[in-house]
């Protein structure tokens, strides 16, 4: 049977591989370049996402959300240099996830989540992780009208694209 949340996750680091390569493919200038919408550059939206995914990973391996915010501001506000270290850190931060992950055989646990911005609430494991890929998704499609608003093309980061990338399993009925 298809665990869906591991599998939700290997889209996710899938996803942000093939953005974060598309762009590395570009001038390096298009990192850093301004744009009008959405965040400052392209390397602002790339850390923004990172921040967010290390927030939430801190959360699942038990810091308080309180704690995890200020642990990743600094993150979520500075943009690193190169397309070559946000593959470094993405590349780290998705072994951690992938590890948590395997040593999590109950994701229908539930933590007591106190969000500053929406309140306290009680929280399935498994729908941190579904909140981490849909705000990955939403920041590269903004990443992706970056790019269209710098005359470049973007690519392709669907889901059923991702189901083809993948080699096919039979699953037994």
């Amino acid at each position: 049977m298809t665990n869906h949340i591991a599998e939700m996750l290997n889209y996710h680091t899938w996803a942000n591989q093939t953005l974060l390569g598309h762009v590395k493919a570009l001038p390096s200038t298009v990192l850093h370049q301004d744009c009008t919408n959405s965040y400052q550059t392209i390397a602002h939206a790339f850390s923004h996402i990172y921040a967010v995914d290390k927030m939430w990973y801190l959360v699942l391996t038990g810091t308080t959300m309180q704690e995890a915010l200020a642990a990743t501001m600094s993150l979520n506000l500075n943009a690193l240099d190169t397309i070559e270290e946000y593959v470094g850190k993405y590349a780290e931060l998705a072994d951690q996830y992938k590890h948590w992950l395997n040593s999590h055989t109950d994701l229908e646990h539930t933590i007591l989540l106190d969000n500053p911005y929406a309140g306290v609430r009680q929280t399935r494991l498994s729908e941190i992780m579904l909140q981490v890929v849909t705000h990955g998704n939403y920041h590269r499609g903004n990443i992706t009208t970056m790019l269209r608003q710098l005359g470049l093309a973007s690519t392709m980061t669907d889901y059923a694209l991702f189901w083809y990338q993948q080699p096919v399993v039979e699953e037994a009925i």
